[in-house]
C-alpha cells in the first residue's frame, strides 16, 4: 500500500508541474508573441510588403451602440482612405491589453492629426469577443475593432501563425501597417518577444 501511495504522490506532483509549465509557456506565448510558427494557410499569398495592395476580404465590427455585428469589406475600409491597421494575436491577452492597444487609443488624435482617417484593430477573434475587449479598453470607440474569426484575411495578408501548441489555433502576427488607398506604405511585423515596430510611436513616425 505504501508503494501504491508513493507512486501515487509521484504521478500527481509530475502531472502538477507539467501543467504548470505549459500554462508559463502559454502565457509566453500570449504576452510576446514568441513561439508561433507560420501557419501553413494554403492560400498561395506570401507575406505583404510595402507597395503591395490589400487583399479583398470580408471582416466582422460589432459597435458598441449596435445591435449585431455587421460585415465591412477591405474594400470599404481602405478604398479612398489612408488606415492604420495594427494586429495583435488575441483580445484580452497581457501585452496587447496593457501596452499595444492602449497606446493607439493615448495617441489617437495625434495620428488623426497625422493624415489617418481610419485606426483600426484586427484579430483573430469572432465580434463579439472583439465587442467586449472595446468596452473594456476603449468605450469612447476611437479604434475600429475588426473581428478575423476564420482568420482568412491574415492568412490572405501572409502574417497568420500557428498558435496551436498552446491551445490557441491560427493567430495573427503582431504587426502594423499603414495603407493609402488600399497601397501599403509601412509594414512592421515583431520580431520574438518585441513591441516596437508596431506601436503607435512607430505609426506616428511612419506617418
Amino acid at each position: 500500500p505504501l508503494r501504491i501511495s508513493q507512486r501515487s504522490s509521484f504521478a500527481f506532483l509530475a502531472s502538477t508541474t507539467n501543467r504548470f509549465l505549459l500554462g508559463i509557456s502559454a502565457t509566453a506565448a500570449c504576452v510576446n508573441l514568441e513561439k508561433g510558427q507560420k501557419a501553413e494557410s494554403g492560400e498561395g499569398h506570401g507575406p505583404i510588403a510595402v507597395g503591395s495592395t490589400i487583399p479583398e476580404a470580408t471582416l466582422r465590427t460589432f459597435p458598441l451602440d449596435g445591435a449585431a455585428p455587421q460585415d465591412i469589406t477591405t474594400e470599404q475600409l481602405f478604398q479612398g482612405k489612408k488606415v492604420v491597421l495594427f494586429a495583435v494575436p488575441g483580445a484580452f491577452t497581457p501585452t496587447c491589453s496593457v501596452s499595444h492597444l492602449p497606446g493607439f487609443v493615448e495617441k489617437f488624435e495625434e495620428i488623426k492629426a497625422k493624415g489617418a482617417d481610419t485606426i483600426a484593430v484586427l484579430s483573430v477573434n469572432d465580434a463579439f469577443v472583439m465587442r467586449a475587449w472595446q468596452a473594456d479598453k476603449d468605450p469612447s470607440s476611437k479604434i475600429l475593432f475588426l473581428a478575423d474569426g476564420s482568420a482568412d484575411f491574415t492568412k490572405k495578408l501572409g502574417l497568420d501563425r500557428d498558435f496551436s501548441a498552446f491551445g490557441m489555433g491560427t493567430r495573427a502576427a503582431r504587426f502594423a501597417l499603414i495603407a493609402d488607398n488600399g497601397v501599403v506604405t509601412y509594414l512592421g511585423v515583431e520580431a520574438p518577444r518585441e513591441l516596437k515596430v508596431s506601436t503607435a510611436e512607430a505609426i506616428l513616425a511612419a506617418l
